[in-house]
């Protein structure tokens, strides 16, 4: 079944603007079978770097596809870990790319700019300007590592949204809203993870120039506080948004919280049977929204209608048990997570029980 699954996959064929083109080598570029099947060859290679070295000086390994970042407190570790990688690397007719390839420090210009790029982030050791006591007694200065959005990925960002609000120099107010934001949103749910929150505020004070130029060219004749009050509205908190007058509004980067990402537990994989343990990882992971985080917490991980733990295979739908007492959709007190088939089956049984309880008032009458 897994053969016949990956073989579907490389023999789908490419579709752009509609148009299907058939694929006769290799993956298509961006598929999404391309980083398993990159992670499928290169098995092995992060064990083999790790074993060449001793229990107190093994280097981290982290793997995403065909990139891999090796990290060692020494450069002989590093130079001694590309080598043991270019040696397996060499046993399966593959070789690392010299232009993609480098070693650099965290913290020190050496050989280049400090730190490095990895999957469109940035990582690097700053030193903070504080003090603490070292093992020897005397003060050293305290380092955090920073992950960042990467000064390309920013660009890249940039360069996408300008692009569809140049193409788009005609389309309706509406129209230009939902185009922006699926990027918006994509792009900062991606970042959320790490330290973004001024790059969220100057994406959106730089798309805010952007879409001032835009308006501006459309009505060439009226003043700048005309064409402001036209497509900027006063939001529920006050705020200034680009949006429609009882419509869609345009996503804001900084609106994004930010959720630390916590790593995976060792060898813990979702078939290794540990329920607890996944449905517990479940309120903390990125892509859990604050109300099922809330939700997750107070049912212990567990569906509000069959008692079985979240996996993080597994999809969770919201069910309102009654109507709620606030205006909107805020009152959580009446609330449950629930399975989206165990969803469907609440909805069953109230559709019957409205039924039943309508027959019953009908041959009442009747009668």
């Amino acid at each position: 079944m897994l053969r016949r699954l990956i073989k579907g996959w490389l023999t789908a064929g490419v579709m752009d603007e509609g148009v299907t083109q058939e694929t006769w080598r290799g993956s298509p570029q961006g598929g999404v079978i391309s980083p398993l099947l990159a992670l499928v060859a290169l098995h092995g290679l992060e064990t083999t770097i790790t074993s060449a070295f001793g229990s107190r000086d093994r280097p981290q390994v982290v793997a995403y596809a065909d990139d891999f970042v090796v990290l060692h407190p020494t450069r002989a570790g590093v130079e001694k870990a590309r080598r043991v990688a270019e040696e397996w690397l060499s046993g399966i007719g593959l070789r690392l790319k010299a232009s993609k390839t480098r070693i650099t420090h965290t913290r020190l210009a050496v050989d280049g700019p400090a730190g490095f790029g990895f999957l469109g982030f940035h990582v690097r050791r700053y030193v903070t300007g504080e003090f603490r006591p070292g093992s020897d007694g005397r003060k050293q200065p305290v380092i955090k590592t920073l992950i960042k959005p990467s000064k390309e990925s920013i660009k890249r960002h940039h360069r996408a949204m300008r692009d569809i609000v140049r193409k788009r120099k005609t389309v309706p107010h509406e129209a230009l809203i939902s185009d922006l934001n699926p990027i918006i949103r994509g792009w900062s749910m991606y970042f959320r993870t790490v330290v973004s929150k001024k790059v969220f505020a100057s994406c959106d004070y730089r798309l805010f120039s952007t879409l001032m130029h835009w308006a501006g060219r459309r009505h060439p004749k009226k003043t700048a506080g005309w064409v402001f009050a036209k497509y900027w509205r006063r939001g529920e908190q006050g705020r200034l948004e680009f949006a429609v007058p009882d419509g869609p509004r345009l996503a804001v980067h900084a609106d994004t919280p930010i959720k630390r990402h916590v790593k995976v537990r060792g060898n813990a994989s979702p078939f290794d049977g540990n329920l607890i343990y996944w449905a517990e990882r479940l309120r903390t992971h990125p892509m859990t929204t604050s109300r099922t985080a809330i939700l997750l917490r107070r049912q212990k991980g567990k569906c509000a209608y069959c008692r079985l733990l979240f996996t993080e295979a597994d999809a969770i739908a919201v069910k309102q048990f009654r109507p709620p007492r606030w205006k909107g959709l805020t009152d959580l007190a009446s609330m449950r997570a629930v399975h989206p088939h165990c969803h469907d089956k609440l909805h069953d049984t109230a559709a019957e029980a409205i039924t039943a309880n309508v027959a019953e008032v009908f041959t009442s009458r009747t009668t």
